[in-house]
């Protein structure tokens, strides 16, 4: 996702348009999906008829419709996002909340969405049983998605795709294995090294933290044979219904353990700013802060959490000037959310604190590279 907000945001088109559509995960509930989605359409419609060209507006509705006309809604996540233009368009279901609305400029409308993703805990979960193992996608305490063995991202898979079964020697229905508690670690331990280098194929496109899912001793199994045990931000050993739990109900069962990890970075956060601070490569000023992100030197951006701020930028000359009246002409309203998305650009990374941790007097902070 991080690689399809960049390349977005790189994009510059005349028009640039970005649609958001509220949707459901669960019928009967997305039966109303393809009304709202009709209905942003028809907004959509309407504007690119009154302001551009015949030509180009037929274009970009006709690549919408051959785009959304066979959409299955049951896939549905929390929003529909549409960015199109005469070039190409990309359709995107994400498990987050947003305002419907339709955004027509020179550059895609990224900078919600980038906020939002910057402040999830994005990570998969791996569910562990001696017969089976699931990979789940989530963010925060919703699901992105079960993978399953039709899913495009199996399928050039050098590995074995999820869900996996464990057919090796020892499965827990086979009455004539030797069943000494050496060959069943030695057979699960295999079996899990098969499950690992799946999850570590997976892992090497989108470099998602790992929640390992079990109990106590399959845990500690998968673990051993990990390549990448530091990629694991949590075990969760009591969670109910493995097998055949929904992935809704597995994700719920690890909230807890999700948010002790975000407490986590929040205290290791408090360390760098600290450590950042000793070495002056810390920028406090609002100011500071977008030229150092503008210019790349950006390496964490911290935030407290819900901070907004209008401002006039000047991108050439690399001055921002915060203002009290947003809606003034030339005021950006979220002048932090064109921070967040310069840093992120620049291959730095945005972390969330809450308020009762950064406090008024600094609501952001950014440690630089140099």
């Amino acid at each position: 996702m991080k690689a399809t907000l960049k390349s977005l945001r790189e994009t510059k088109a005349n028009p640039a348009v970005s649609i958001f559509v509220k949707t459901h995960r669960a019928h009967p509930a997305n039966e109303q999906d393809p009304i709202a989605l009709k209905n942003q359409l028809k907004v959509m419609e309407e504007r690119l008829t009154s302001e551009y060209d015949k030509r180009t507006a037929t274009t970009i509705l006709e690549n919408i419709h051959a785009k959304t006309n066979d959409l299955n809604h049951n896939y549905n996540l929390d929003t529909l996002a549409i960015f199109a233009s005469t070039d190409d368009v990309q359709v995107i279901r994400m498990p987050i909340d947003t305002t419907e609305r339709v955004i027509i400029s020179d550059r895609f409308a990224t900078r919600d969405l980038v906020r939002d993703m910057a402040s999830a805990v994005h990570y998969y979960t791996v569910v562990l049983t001696r017969d089976k193992a699931r990979l789940i996608e989530a963010s925060n305490d919703r699901v992105v998605m079960e993978f399953d063995k039709d899913d495009d991202s199996q399928n050039h898979m050098e590995s074995i795709p999820f869900p996996i079964d464990n057919n090796g020697l020892y499965t827990t229905g086979d009455g004539g294995s030797d069943r000494s508690s050496n060959n069943e670690s030695s057979y699960l331990k295999e079996f899990f090294n098969q499950v690992d280098k799946s999850v570590q194929e997976l892992w090497g496109e989108h470099k998602m933290p790992l929640v390992i899912v079990g109990d106590a001793k399959n845990i500690g199994y998968y673990k051993e044979v990990c390549d990448r045990p530091d990629n694991i931000i949590a075990m969760v050993s009591n969670a109910t219904n493995l097998d055949d739990g929904s992935a809704q109900h597995i994700v719920n069962s690890v909230q807890e353990a999700v948010e002790e990890y975000r407490t986590s970075l929040h205290t290791a956060a408090l360390g760098e700013i600290d450590k950042a601070r000793g070495a002056d490569m810390l920028r406090t000023d609002l100011q500071d802060v977008y030229r150092a992100a503008y210019q790349g030197a950006g390496e964490t951006l911290y935030v407290r959490r819900g901070y907004m701020q209008a401002a006039m930028i000047d991108e050439k000359a690399q001055t921002l000037t915060a203002a009290n009246d947003a809606s003034e002409k030339g005021v950006t309203d979220d002048a932090v959310g064109e921070i967040i998305e310069h840093v992120i650009h620049n291959g730095g990374e945005a972390v969330f604190m809450p308020q009762d941790i950064m406090s008024d007097d600094q609501p952001i902070a950014l440690v630089t590279r140099y």
